[in-house]
């Protein structure tokens, strides 16, 4: 076992919300995952974060503690994927669910669809269209079991670019990093428009020993079908959040 696994697995053995989660088979995986991402950071700009400790925490463990409140074969989009997080320790960790990285910047779909070729994991897929676009497309308006987001942005603006997405019985989840109190009373209205209900929010702390990091998952189910009228385009929603 390399050095990378052992501390991989450690360190998600430390955390209540990751423990168990991670194999020595699945770290593996990790290992190869970060050291191409590394190789291809140096000239894609993927991430500041490129430290084993830092990638380790802050991507890796961060990423898949969203895990187990993915329903068995899910169907799910990831909302502005960026370098491929959690798009791809999620799709690592679950080969029953199929997931769709979504960013509006090209080289990094191109690059999360070539790095699960790489990786051998055929439950991804990629789009560079924005999530505004695809919420009024037919083929993907209210389609996917779970659509989340990962640090993209205030809640009241999120909730409008993937509660369309999400299937009646479906659920958001947005991986915020601080505990989101005011963000839940400020997107209170957005929610309640756009057919959402808050199930769930989870707080919790991760930690490699030597850094911790605060962490809230928000979870909310979707009750009734969004209004044809959202999501807006993308000026709309820029001039005024619901």
């Amino acid at each position: 076992m390399s050095e990378f696994t052992k501390k991989l697995l450690y360190v998600s053995s430390l955390n209540d919300a990751t423990r168990n989660l991670i194999d020595e088979g699945s770290a593996e995986l990790f290992e190869a995952l970060f050291r191409h991402m590394i190789e291809i950071n140096e000239h894609l700009n993927l991430t500041a974060i490129t430290d084993e400790d830092g990638v380790i925490l802050k991507h890796f463990v961060d990423s898949v503690a969203i895990s187990p409140f993915l329903p068995q074969g899910a169907r799910i989009a990831d909302i502005g994927c960026g370098g491929g997080f959690p798009t791809l320790p999620v799709a690592i960790l679950r080969p029953d669910v199929s997931i769709l990285g979504l960013d509006s910047v090209t080289k990094k779909v191109n690059y999360v669809r070539d790095t699960a070729s790489f990786l051998g994991l055929n439950n991804v897929s990629v789009s560079n269209a924005r999530a505004e676009v695809l919420g009024q497309d037919k083929q993907y308006r209210e389609s996917f079991d779970i659509v989340c987001a990962r640090g993209v942005g205030a809640l009241n603006l999120i909730c409008e670019l993937c509660l369309p997405l999400v299937k009646v019985g479906g659920s958001f989840i947005a991986m915020k990093s601080l505990s989101s109190e005011c963000e839940l009373s400020e997107a209170k209205n957005a929610i309640s428009l756009l057919g959402g209900e808050l199930e769930r929010c989870y707080e919790y702390t991760l930690t490699n020993g030597l850094e911790s990091l605060s962490r809230t998952i928000i979870i909310i189910k979707k009750a009734t079908h969004t209004p044809p009228k959202y999501p807006r385009n993308n000026s709309q929603i820029a001039k005024k959040r619901l």
